[in-house]
């Protein structure tokens, strides 16, 4: 049986449910807020890392034997703390002299670049390699550290990352601050590690005085 409609076109019964299942489906998706579309959509595998986690940094391989230390690494725009161990050699009984292995050790430490597990989980570093420290010169104060690349010309990351290391660890005196100098500066200088120069070390610089003498 066929109906006329208004247009004077006949219509086929047998095709009204066709079309007005189509139509009921149009209806049913716009009411779930999703647009019908023939074209299919792939956003990819949901990401399988947290960015900055713990967890990922703690996988990373260590040495069998040494003193426990934690460096401060990049991820994204501030500075997590990261396990380590700092292999020391034997017979360094001295104090000055542990201090400045330690700090040699943590350079080391800083300037390696991170572990798979630690890179998949974002982590970097912008400490460069073949940097050295020494100890006081003379007319330092005891606890003194100087590096072969004066701070001043560290960049404010390397510089962040290095500070809030040494003055976590055993290469300074515990009061949270480390004194660091140049190989050829008149005057070093004393650095505090923050939480602002945590949280921001491309934009925060770690607060710095003069130190004037032993």
């Amino acid at each position: 049986m066929n109906r006329r409609p208004t247009n004077g076109r006949p219509v086929r019964a047998g095709r009204l449910p066709g079309l007005l299942g189509v139509t009921v489906l149009g209806v049913l998706l716009a009411g779930c807020g999703i647009r019908a579309t023939e074209i299919p959509t792939d956003f990819g595998p949901a990401p399988s890392r947290v960015r900055c986690s713990q967890t990922e940094a703690d996988a990373a391989p260590a040495p069998a034997q040494g003193l426990p230390a934690q460096v401060f690494l990049r991820c994204g725009s501030s500075l997590v703390a990261v396990d380590r161990t700092v292999r020391m050699p034997e017979g360094t009984a001295d104090s000055g002299q542990r201090r400045v292995r330690v700090a040699q050790g943590l350079l080391d430490q800083l300037s390696a670049p991170p572990a798979a597990a630690e890179k998949e989980a974002g982590y970097t570093t912008n400490v460069r390699g073949g940097m050295t420290v020494s100890g006081p010169r003379p007319g330092d104060p005891q606890d003194t550290l100087r590096l072969s690349v004066p701070p001043e010309n560290l960049t404010s990351y390397a510089l962040a990352q290095i500070v809030c290391t040494f003055s976590d660890s055993a290469a300074a005196e515990g009061d949270g601050s480390v004194i660091l100098g140049g190989r050829d500066d008149e005057r070093a200088r004393r650095y505090r590690c923050t939480d602002e120069v945590r949280a921001r070390p491309g934009s925060t610089e770690p607060p710095s005085t003069v130190v004037t003498g032993g």
